[in-house]
């Protein structure tokens, strides 16, 4: 399978009309924008014709994409998550981007940096960014208007959260509910090993390093949410986010995907903020949609030229994604007044420049199911927090070292 050339021309195309493959997996609220994206652009290009796609990011596009790509027969242009460029990139399904970056004009200095600087693998760009989706801080009013607080004060610091808890406390509520699954507790535990000082792995992804003072110290935090009546035992998947809803507590870690969900219930009194900062550092998880190109047994410049069309148009025009519930990637949309314009997206991007996303590993997304495992039995109550974190850790990274093999990243 031969790689396409990506060298020629800027975000025009003049060629022949051409049927473009456009697969993603927004199937959720956000997926009606990008249709009408898709339609717009349709509409704006006689001889560019987008076919979307849309199907479950996991399992089905994240197997779909690469069997389509082996089998010669794979789409033109697509959008994936961060963190699965590295597995991607190596097994050659998707092809470096730096002569499409060029092409387009694209620089640094035109996205925010984290997501710009999160794009590489082995030194070449796979990745071209769309957008950001954090962590957010949500907040009930009614809950803390009844608890005697300031509903529009949410607590920005370690000290204001503890203390806040108290009062919501001594008026019946459990104000922080510790979910044990990936959404969102295991997102709230990524930010805080990175807010106490620590890092989910070495620098070289041969280690895992969440077993550190630091990773415990957060795990522990979280634990005694639990202990000290902050928190229910054993919290259902999504019961946090029921609880929240029904003015059962206050405070409710979750992804800006949330927003244009409780706008939809007219019953909840809520705001959202940036995370206050529980450690010495200010950090939020987050991941990023990118675009990407497919390998292509039969490459067609053709094809290459307007996909490169189409991926500059929907990042310039990238506004509406914002209202879908994102953050743009691109510097001159997101400091528009148009997007400040959206308070809750707003607020959120405050939080740009201590973003956080999951290191570009090889394979992540298998070693990441050790420690959410590790996390689950903690904050169940299974296993003490160091305990679970070291065990998680020696199986990491021996699953470190066999994908290092698998991929061919062994020197």
């Amino acid at each position: 399978m031969i790689g396409r050339s990506a060298a020629s021309g800027g975000a025009e195309y003049e060629g022949p009309p051409v049927e473009l493959a456009f697969w993603n997996g927004f199937t959720g609220g956000d997926g009606p924008a990008m249709r009408e994206l898709v339609d717009r652009f349709n509409d704006e290009h006689e001889n560019i014709s987008v076919a979307m796609n849309v199907m479950i990011w996991d399992p089905d596009f994240y197997q779909k994409a690469p069997a389509a790509v082996g089998s010669g027969n794979g789409p033109d242009v697509g959008i994936m998550h961060i963190d699965r460029l590295a597995t991607n990139a190596a097994r050659g399904v998707i092809v470096p981007l730096d002569e499409v970056a060029d092409s387009l004009g694209l620089r640094e200095e035109d996205f925010a940096p984290v997501a710009w600087e999160s794009g590489f693998y082995n030194g070449q760009r796979y990745g071209i960014p769309l957008d950001m989706h954090p962590l957010g801080l949500y907040y009930n009013k009614r809950v803390m208007r009844e608890a005697g607080l300031d509903p529009e004060g949410p607590p920005a610091t370690r000290e204001e959260y503890a203390g806040m808890l108290e009062e919501i406390k001594g008026n019946g509520v459990q104000g922080s509910w510790v979910s044990p699954f990936l959404f969102t507790g295991g997102f709230w535990f990524r930010t805080l090993v990175w807010q106490f000082g620590g890092e989910l792995y070495d620098e070289d992804a041969t280690r895992a390093t969440y077993n550190s003072d630091e990773g415990v110290e957060a795990l522990m935090w979280m634990v005694d949410l639990i202990k000290n009546g902050h928190s229910p035992q054993n919290v259902g998947q999504d019961a946090d986010l029921v609880a929240f809803q029904n003015n059962e507590n206050a405070f409710h870690w979750n992804g800006i995907w949330m927003v244009n969900a409780f706008k939809e219930n007219p019953d909840l009194e809520w705001g959202v903020a940036p995370l206050p900062r529980i450690g010495s550092e200010e950090a939020a998880y987050a991941n990023s949609h990118n675009f990407v190109l497919f390998n292509q047994a039969e490459p067609d410049e053709n094809k290459l030229q307007a996909s490169k069309m189409f991926m500059d148009w929907i990042g310039r025009n990238s506004l509406r994604w914002a209202e879908a519930g994102q953050i743009p990637a691109r510097n001159s949309v997101r400091e528009s007044g148009e997007f400040t314009d959206l308070t809750e997206q707003a607020a959120l991007a405050r939080q740009v420049p201590y973003l956080r996303f999951n290191p570009q590993i090889t394979g992540i997304y298998e070693v990441q199911t050790v420690l959410d495992a590790a996390y689950n039995e903690a904050v169940l109550l299974v296993k003490e927090p160091k305990t679970a974190l070291d065990e998680a850790a020696q199986r990491a990274d021996k699953l470190l070292e066999e994908n290092r093999q698998k991929y061919g990243e062994v020197e």
